[in-house]
C-alpha cells in the first residue's frame, strides 16, 4: 500500500472533525483547500562561478484572515504537498488560538550544509525578490518568520532586500517576524516553541489523575526524558527540563544518538554534536547507531522533535 501524502493526512483529520459541525459542505471545503500555491524556480551562481537552478514554494492556505503567517524552511526534502500541508496547519493553529493570521508557509529545497554563507544570502535575496514580484510577502499580505533551516540572519536579508524593492516602505520592517533583536526582532523567540513544550509537560505532569494513571509521580523533577531531534525545539525543551530536575536519559539524531540512564547535559551535548558533526562518541553514555532504536527506549517521556 503507498504511503499517504502529508496533505491526504491534513484532510483526513479535517474531515473527522468536520463531521461533527453543522456547516454546510460548501463552506467546509473553502475551509479545507489551500488558496495559492506559487511554485517557481531561480538561478544562482555559486562561488566557482557554476550556475545552479533553485526550485521554491509559497504557499498561502487561506486569507479569511490576513496577514497569512508561516516560516520558510531551507531543507533537501521539501516539495510542494508538505508546503501546502503546513500552510493549512498554519491555518487551523491560528484559528484554535484565536491568532487572526491565515495560514502559510514556504520552502526552498537545498540543504543549506552544501552552500557558503555568500551562497545562502543570494537564494534569500532572490527568494525574496521573486515573493514581492507576485505580492507574496509583505506587512499586510503574508509574512514569513525562520522555520527549519533558516534564522534570524536569513530574516534580515528578507527585510533588507524587501526595502530596496518594494513599493512602499510603510512598515518594511513587518514583512518578517523572527528577526535579529537589533533589527526589530523580540527577546525569547528562538526559545519560544521549546519552552511551549516544556510548559506543556509541566501543567500534564502536574495532573494529580493522569499521573497516578501512568503509575508516575507528580511534577517535572526525576522524570525520564527521550529527546528525538536536537535541533531549536528539541535543544531548547531538554534545556528547559534539564533545570527543572528531569533526567534526560537518550538522545537522538538523524546520524545516531546516545542514552545514560544517569542523565544527559543537552547543553554539553549539542556543543559536542556542533563540533564533531554527530552525537556518537560523547562522552559518558552509550552510542547508539540506530537512533530509532532510542523511540523504543525505557522512559517516562519521549518528545518527538524532529522535522517531519
Amino acid at each position: 500500500m503507498s504511503e499517504i501524502s502529508f496533505t491526504a493526512q491534513v484532510d483526513r483529520h479535517f474531515y473527522k472533525a468536520a463531521a461533527h459541525t453543522k456547516h454546510p459542505p460548501g463552506l467546509l471545503e473553502q475551509i479545507r483547500v489551500c488558496n495559492s500555491v506559487y511554485a517557481f524556480t531561480f538561478p544562482i551562481r555559486k562561488d566557482d562561478g557554476t550556475i545552479e537552478v533553485i526550485h521554491a514554494w509559497r504557499a498561502e492556505h487561506s486569507m479569511h484572515k490576513t496577514p497569512t503567517k508561516g516560516g520558510i524552511r531551507y531543507a533537501s526534502h521539501a516539495n510542494q504537498d508538505e508546503v501546502v500541508a503546513l500552510a493549512t496547519l498554519m491555518t487551523y493553529k491560528c484559528a484554535l488560538v484565536e491568532v487572526p493570521y491565515g495560514g502559510a508557509k514556504g520552502a526552498v529545497c537545498i540543504d543549506r550544509r552544501q552552500y557558503s554563507d555568500a551562497e545562502l544570502e543570494r537564494i534569500t535575496r532572490r527568494y525574496t525578490f521573486e515573493l514581492v514580484a507576485k505580492n507574496f510577502i509583505g506587512p499586510g499580505i503574508d509574512v514569513p518568520a525562520p522555520d527549519y533551516g533558516t534564522g534570524a540572519r536569513e530574516m534580515a536579508w528578507i527585510v533588507d532586500t524587501y526595502e530596496q524593492i518594494a513599493t512602499s516602505k510603510l512598515n518594511a520592517a513587518g514583512c518578517v517576524t523572527g528577526k535579529p533583536i537589533a533589527q526589530g526582532g523580540i527577546r525569547g523567540r528562538t526559545t519560544a516553541t521549546g519552552l511551549g513544550v516544556f510548559f506543556g509537560i509541566r501543567e500534564t505532569c502536574l495532573d494529580r489523575g493522569f499521573m497516578k494513571d501512568l503509575g508516575l509521580q507528580r511534577g517535572v523533577g526525576g522524570k525520564r526524558i527521550v529527546i528525538q531531534g536536537l535541533g531549536n525545539v528539541g535543544y531548547h525543551a531538554a534545556c528547559f527540563l534539564h533545570d527543572a530536575g528531569a533526567v534526560v536519559t537518550g538522545i537522538a539524531e538523524y546520524n545516531g544518538g546516545i542514552r545514560s540512564e544517569s542523565g544527559i547535559d543537552p547543553r554539553a551535548a549539542r556543543k559536542h554534536f556542533r563540533e564533531h558533526g554527530s552525537l556518537l562518541g560523547f562522552p559518558g553514555t552509550a552510542d547508539v547507531e540506530n537512533s530509532l532504536e532510542l523511540l523504543e527506549a525505557d522512559c517516562d517521556l519521549i518528545i518527538p522533535a524532529a522535522i517531519e
